[in-house]
């Protein structure tokens, strides 16, 4: 690997490493996504907040503070979400 090679990848660490601590990065644009909105989406699915955080996996705690906006949901809890606001029987499939 020649000088110039090397010079680029190591450009491209650091500015890999400025993105991932949430650094602005030339060339880079991130869309933040808008959170779920999570009681709308339960009472879509008409079931309580126990059933509703039980049925997901949550504590009860997590999803009245998701339902007040005090944190969002991520990961695999944002993405049953979405099905469930686009189906909202689809939290049928979870009952025991």
């Amino acid at each position: 690997m020649d000088k110039q090679h090397f010079d680029q990848l190591v450009k491209g660490v650091k500015a890999m490493k400025r993105h991932i601590a949430g650094k602005p990065v030339r060339g880079v644009r991130v869309t933040e996504l808008p959170a779920p909105d999570v009681r709308t989406i339960r009472e879509a699915a008409k079931i309580s907040q126990s059933q509703f955080a039980r049925l997901i996996g949550v504590n009860l705690r997590t999803l009245q503070n998701w339902e007040q906006r005090r944190t969002q949901p991520t990961g695999p809890a944002r993405a049953l979400l979405k099905i469930v606001a686009l189906n909202p029987k689809a939290i049928e499939a979870l009952h025991d």
